[in-house]
C-alpha cells in the first residue's frame, strides 16, 4: 500500500487517513485536513503495525453526551480514554461466516426457546427466531415502537430479511441479528472485545467538539449515513440508495478512518444500561455501571447500543447522534443490531 513496509497480513501504524492504509480520495483528504487542525491526528502515536481492518484511536480528553439530547445523555461530563485500536468498519457477514466455521458457533437466534422463561406457553410456539421491522401500512403513533416489531420464526443473520433472504449476496453487509452475547463470542474469537461506551462515543466523534453529529452540526442530507428518509415507519423513500443495510465502508469515515458511526447498524458496546450513570461515572475510562436499570422494563438488564441505524429518522429518534445511547436485553437481536471489535495495544 502506497510501497509501505508492512508485515504480512497487517497494516502499517496509521490514524483514519494517513498514507498506507488507501491512497488518499477527496473524502479521505477532507477528513485528514479536519484531523490535523484538530489535533487528533499525533496526539498519541500509534504504538505498532495496525491489526488488519483497523485504524488507531489516539484516546484523550473529551466531553461525553448532550445537554439536547434524550435525559441518558445528561449530564455532559469530561471523560478521559486511552487509546486502542478500533475496527474500521461493522463486523461483516463474511467476517462472521468465517467465525462459525471455524467454531461451530450457534448464535442465540438460531436456539429453540427456554420453556422455563416462558411459562404456559406451548412449547411448539417456541421456535428459533429473531425480532423484525415491519413497517405498517399506515400512519401511527409513535409512542409505541410494538406497532412496527414482530417476532420472525426462522430469521437469523442467515436469512437477514427473514424468509429466504440470505447473507451470501449480503457479505460485506454488517451482520445483524447479533445478540451481546452472540459479538462477546465473535470478540473472544477474534482477540478483541467490545468497546466501552465512552470509548465508542470518543472514536465515534473524532476529534470533532460538541458537534451533533459526527460530520459537523449541519442536519443530514442523504449522503453522510445510511438512515430512514421519508416519513417514519410508514415510507422509507431510500433516497440514500438503501432500504436496509449498506455495505461497510459506503459513507466517508470520520477523522479518525471509522466508517458508519452513524447510522447503517446499532454497535453493541461492554456496558450495562442505566439512565442515571452519567451522574456518577468516572473520569478517567468508564466502564459502566455494575448493574442494569431500565426504568421502561425494570426486570430486564439490558447492555447499551450506539450509533444509530437505517431506521433512525429526525422524527422518531434521530438516534445517528453520537451522544445517542439505545439498550436492549443481551440475549435479543435485531435486524438492524451488529457490533464493532476494539484491541488493547500490546
Amino acid at each position: 500500500m502506497n510501497g509501505a513496509a508492512q508485515t504480512p497480513g497487517r497494516r502499517p501504524p496509521t490514524v483514519g487517513c494517513l498514507p498506507g492504509r488507501r491512497p488518499l480520495t477527496a473524502a479521505c483528504l477532507t477528513v485528514l485536513l479536519m484531523a490535523t487542525a484538530l489535533g487528533c491526528s499525533g496526539d498519541s502515536p500509534a504504538p505498532g503495525p495496525a491489526p488488519d481492518g483497523m485504524v488507531w484511536i489516539p484516546g484523550g480528553r473529551f466531553e461525553m453526551g448532550s445537554d439536547s439530547g434524550r435525559p441518558d445523555e445528561r449530564p455532559v461530563h469530561s471523560v478521559t480514554v486511552n487509546g486502542f485500536w478500533m475496527g474500521e468498519t461493522e463486523v461483516t457477514n463474511a467476517e462472521f461466516e468465517a467465525f462459525v466455521e471455524a467454531t461451530g458457533y450457534v448464535t442465540v437466534a438460531e436456539r429453540p426457546l427456554d420453556p422455563a422463561a416462558f411459562p404456559g406457553v406451548d412449547p411448539a410456539l417456541l421456535q428459533p427466531g429473531s425480532l423484525m421491522f415491519a413497517s405498517p401500512n399506515h400512519a401511527v403513533s409513535l409512542h409505541d415502537h410494538f406497532q412496527w416489531w414482530e417476532w420472525s420464526p426462522g430469521t437469523s443473520w442467515r436469512n437477514p430479511s427473514g424468509g429466504d433472504s440470505s447473507y451470501e449476496n449480503r457479505l460485506s453487509h454488517p451482520v445483524v441479528h447479533i445478540s451481546w452475547d452472540d459479538a462477546v463470542a465473535y470478540a473472544e474469537w477474534a482477540g478483541g472485545r467490545l468497546p466501552t461506551e465512552a470509548e465508542w462515543e470518543f472514536a465515534a466523534r473524532g476529534g470533532l467538539k460538541g458537534t451533533r453529529f459526527v460530520w459537523s452540526d449541519r442536519p443530514p442530507e442523504g449522503k453522510e449515513a445510511n438512515i430512514w428518509q421519508g416519513q417514519f415507519p410508514v415510507v422509507n423513500t431510500g433516497e440514500d440508495g438503501f432500504l436496509e443495510t449498506s455495505p461497510v465502508g459506503t459513507y466517508a469515515p470520520n477523522p479518525f478512518g471509522l466508517h458508519d458511526m452513524a447510522g447503517n447498524v446499532w454497535e453493541w458496546v461492554s456496558d450495562w444500561y442505566r439512565p442515571d450513570y452519567y451522574a456518577e461515572s468516572p473520569a478517567r475510562n468508564p466502564a459502566g455501571p455494575p448493574d442494569s436499570f431500565d426504568p421502561a422494563e425494570p426486570g430486564t438488564p439490558k447492555r447499551v447500543l450506539r450509533g444509530g441505524s437505517f431506521l433512525c429518522h429526525d422524527t422518531y429518534c434521530e438516534s445517528y447522534r453520537p451522544s445517542a445511547r439505545m439498550m436492549n436485553a443481551p440475549d435479543t437481536g435485531t435486524n438492524h443490531q451488529g457490533f464493532r471489535l476494539v484491541k488493547d495495544p500490546d
